[in-house]
């Protein structure tokens, strides 16, 4: 038996992938990001299973917890929203799972950034526009890499995809302004990303901090920056891959 480090996907428990929802409902013990997962998701899981919330817990109670339940032969999975990956703090469960000797495996998840993606109905690589996505967060009481200042990473000019970021707005606009976007550079925020609640807004860098405390949005939020964010360009005939280009050659079609 081990841990399995499962991505229950940004909100909709429909988002969890099958390998994910298959661990969930064969899992012995399931511990949960009660804060950030779908009660409706977690109730997929079997109904003998013993199902702990995490939020009240300390890293050591918690892997504490999934070092015993194996030692008795019980299979763990621990659910974290989104994709483990990205800001789930595995790696130091992680760490003591492996001083413990616990095996475990990560079963990765749709990541908020996707969902917002898809709630915008916007594509981040557009042909000719932006190939390039940064993913990242504005730095707060948890600090960035002297290398990875959001003015150095907007300095690129390609698509940013901002998380944990909703309460530092100010921060954020100075730091694209100080990279040299444009006021009215297109922004996209996305609220509870596939949640039922989910609120979409479509503004500009200049009116990003307005917006934001009109909607009272503090939290939960991803913030997508760059033109690539553009609703405009769904009416647009001018971004097109090479992939269907009828004059492009590739293994699977002679162009002409």
């Amino acid at each position: 038996m081990k841990v399995y480090i499962v991505g229950a996907g940004p909100g909709d428990p429909d988002l969890i992938t099958v390998k994910g929802l298959k661990i969930l409902q064969e899992a012995d013990v399931v511990i949960y990001a009660d804060s950030l997962v779908s009660e409706e998701l977690v109730n997929r899981s079997k109904p003998e299973a013993e199902v702990l919330k995490s939020a009240g817990m300390t890293l050591e109670e918690m892997v504490d917890i999934m070092e015993a339940r194996v030692r008795e032969g019980k299979m763990v999975a621990r659910v974290h929203t989104g994709d483990p990956s990205m800001y789930g703090a595995i790696l130091e469960q992680m760490v003591l799972l492996k001083k413990r000797g616990i095996k475990f495996e990560i079963i990765p998840g749709v990541s908020s950034v996707f969902a917002s993606a898809a709630a915008l109905q916007a594509e981040l690589t557009v042909p000719d526009l932006t190939q390039t996505v940064i993913l990242t967060r504005a730095e707060g009481r948890t600090p960035v890499p002297e290398r990875e200042k959001l003015k150095d990473l907007a300095s690129h000019h390609c698509t940013v995809a901002l998380y944990l970021s909703a309460t530092l707005v100010k921060k954020v606009v100075q730091s694209f302004y100080d990279a040299g976007w444009e006021p009215d550079t297109p922004v996209g925020v996305v609220y509870r990303a596939s949640w039922p609640d989910q609120k979409i807004i479509r503004t500009t860098l200049e009116n990003l901090e307005q917006d934001l405390r009109d909607n009272g949005i503090r939290s939960q939020a991803m913030i997508l920056a760059g033109h690539a964010l553009d609703p405009r360009l769904v009416d647009s005939e001018d971004f097109r891959s090479k992939l269907y280009d009828p004059t492009f050659t590739h293994q699977f079609r002679k162009g002409v």
